[in-house]
């Protein structure tokens, strides 16, 4: 169940996050609910995830999987194109955790 809770994290802090450059410094009104609604959500669940799954592992991909999907929607949305140096470094980050969670004696609960 932990990591169902860890995934409803990650959609809420994705949407916070895409929304947040829309709030216009939190002026409108839809934007900043989603925001608010988003890290609420975020760190609720990340919080129920953190009673099964070690706080290194949770944190770890919730960033790992929350930087990924931020560049992805931050293109697609915003029209801010990754060039090949970030694209390399979030292959690094997504490597980095896969070795964290897969060959970690952490990620054996």
């Amino acid at each position: 169940m932990g990591y169902f809770y860890l995934l409803i994290a990650i959609i809420g802090e994705v949407i916070g996050t895409t929304y947040l450059k829309s709030t216009n410094n939190f002026s409108e009104f839809l934007p900043s609910t989603y925001v608010v609604l988003g890290y609420t959500t975020a760190f609720y669940f990340m919080m129920l995830a953190m009673k099964t799954i070690p706080v290194a592992i949770t944190y770890s991909i919730w960033a790992a999987v929350g930087i990924s999907a931020i560049t992805i929607l931050g293109a697609l949305k915003y029209k801010e194109i990754p060039d090949l140096l970030a694209i390399l470094g979030l292959g690094l980050i997504i490597v980095g955790v896969i070795i964290l969670v897969f060959f970690s004696k952490m990620g054996t609960n």
